[in-house]
């Protein structure tokens, strides 16, 4: 009887800890969601996660000499014209976002 009580005791204080964790870890997501915009959130659509992720991308090519240089080199262009077209492709690097159905 002393193993059983003992046994469910531990299951039942694991069981609080992990509930605890769960709403650290959700609070700890909404307050990085809520300092920075590229986290998204649950209502982000499909576009906008994607838009997040080509223009993040995009500003680590332009901020990152040698990768801006890989481009160029394999474009066959100069590193200025390079950045230049990244910082073009920021501005709508997915397109215009998809009309919404209204109900």
């Amino acid at each position: 009887r002393d193993r059983t009580t003992v046994c469910l005791a531990r299951a039942s204080s694991s069981t609080m800890a992990s509930a605890a964790d769960r709403l650290n870890i959700s609070s700890q997501l909404e307050h990085l969601q809520s300092r920075h915009v590229g986290t998204g959130h649950a209502d982000a659509t499909r576009h906008e996660w994607a838009v997040n992720i080509h223009r993040d991308s995009y500003a680590s090519y332009v901020g990152h000499h040698p990768m801006v240089s890989y481009f160029a080199v394999a474009n066959g262009e100069s590193i200025g014209r390079t950045k230049y077209d990244f910082t073009q492709k920021m501005l709508l690097p997915c397109g215009l976002p998809p009309e919404v159905e209204e109900e």
